[in-house]
């Protein structure tokens, strides 16, 4: 039983798992200086301050991420809904999958606009718009933060509002 030990102890240390291995990589901490930029061909990334944002910054920003919900495909973007700021009524004419980043997105599925019926879903839940069913969303005043989501779904994506029978309102 010790020889097996051993020859797995040896393989491993040969692989590149031994004690040594593990002990160099747990040293490094944030403190240290940073390894060089990846590769844009590997790894493409956009920092921050080159994410552009569309809308109005009073009610409700949108970043797409990649894709685009008017055309053919997957896309993501980030929302971020202000304090006070809400949609109305409305329904998408494909599945779209939302996760909340920051805040508390408030929601509801009434055709009747009125904000006492939106239900908190706060920072780490996971929600879908299921197609073809009527909800709204945005924030409550008094909220200290934007609610900030990521949604992601297939385009190209319809929005239709409704009125309070839940009937769909000409487009605009």
């Amino acid at each position: 039983m010790r020889s097996l030990a051993r020859t797995v102890l040896r393989a491993a240390v040969v692989a590149g798992f031994g004690t040594l291995a593990f002990a160099q990589s747990a040293s490094v901490t944030v403190n240290d200086p940073p390894g060089a930029t990846p590769d844009p061909t590997h790894v493409p990334f956009v920092l921050p301050q080159d994410i552009k944002w569309t809308g109005d910054p009073n009610r409700q920003l949108t970043a797409i991420l990649y894709g685009d919900p008017s055309n053919e495909g997957p896309y993501t973007l980030i929302s971020k809904w202000m304090p006070g700021a809400f949609s109305r009524p409305h329904f998408h004419d494909k599945v779209r999958w939302a996760y909340v980043i920051s805040g508390t997105w408030w929601v509801s599925s009434s055709n009747v606009y009125d904000e006492r019926t939106t239900y908190p879903l706060h920072a780490g839940t996971f929600t879908m718009d299921v197609a073809n069913t009527v909800h709204w969303d945005g924030a409550r005043a008094g909220e200290k933060e934007p609610a900030v989501i990521v949604l992601s779904g297939m385009g190209p994506v319809k929005t239709i509002q409704v009125d309070a029978d839940g009937k769909p309102l000409p487009p605009r």
